[in-house]
């Protein structure tokens, strides 16, 4: 007689997305994989896995994967060559930008996009004690909650729980890193030269905002393109583990 897959078991499903994030090879193996693999054999055996067991595997899932999601977009390129997080020109700049592109400041443009980028590169690691310290906040109703959500629960919890004190603690950052790459210099520059132009529209624009609010929507943007391709996509299964547990 086939045996019925357990509602929690089935839950703890969702606990695997954020292992993918940080690198499902580095799973196998390891005292996590251990762990869980062992509550599943309790699990298979009638025991059946209590909530409390499901939660602390939850926070120790997602602590890995915040620590793989902000590597993921503060390495070099993580925003600039990721076309779902790259920052662009504003769009209240795109006037600017057009006409200096059309009277030969295109590299100078590009330069301003490029500096953008890498200024949220370098503030994104300092997410990852932000969102650590979420999960370690962490209720067994919030962790039941995510469990039992859709697509992109966890990462709604961390945009839900994070976003306040991770946009407070970015700004400043991301005012020093767009300091040390030049980015305030090459608009200043930019903006003197267009401001100087005949018949234009003098143009004032937050960039700080602007470059930090950026990214932060482009590290939940992250966490939450992985959370729905493993959870619809078989492909990203890359252990026996994940292949066990989703497989059924």
């Amino acid at each position: 007689m086939k045996r019925k897959v357990c509602p929690i078991v089935m839950g703890v499903c969702s606990l695997f997305l954020f292992l993918v994030v940080v690198g499902c090879a580095e799973m196998k193996g390891s005292d996590l994989a251990g762990s869980v693999l062992s509550a599943l054999t309790t699990a298979g055996g009638g025991g059946g896995l209590d909530e409390a067991t499901v939660a602390a595997g939850l926070k120790e899932a997602l602590t890995v994967g915040s620590e793989r999601a902000v590597a993921m977009t503060s390495k070099t390129g993580g925003f600039l060559d990721n076309n779902l997080i790259r920052i662009a020109m504003p769009d209240e700049l795109s006037t600017m930008a057009k006409t200096l592109r059309a009277i030969g400041f295109g590299r100078q443009v590009d330069a301003m996009e490029v500096g953008m980028n890498r200024a949220a590169e370098r503030a994104s690691e300092e997410a990852k004690p932000v969102l650590i310290d979420a999960v370690s906040q962490m209720t067994l109703t919030d962790a039941m909650g995510i469990l039992r959500g859709g697509d992109t629960s966890a990462t709604d919890y961390f945009r839900d729980k994070t976003s306040d004190s991770l946009r407070a603690k970015f700004l400043p950052i991301i005012q020093k890193k767009m300091s040390q790459v030049g980015l305030y210099q090459q608009y200043n520059q930019l903006m003197g030269t267009y401001n100087t132009l005949p018949l234009v529209k003098k143009s004032e624009f937050d960039l700080d905002n602007y470059v930090a609010d950026k990214g932060l929507d482009g590290l939940f943007a992250t966490l939450g393109k992985e959370e729905q391709s493993i959870r619809a996509n078989p492909a990203a299964r890359t252990t026996d583990l994940l292949k066990t547990v989703f497989g059924q």
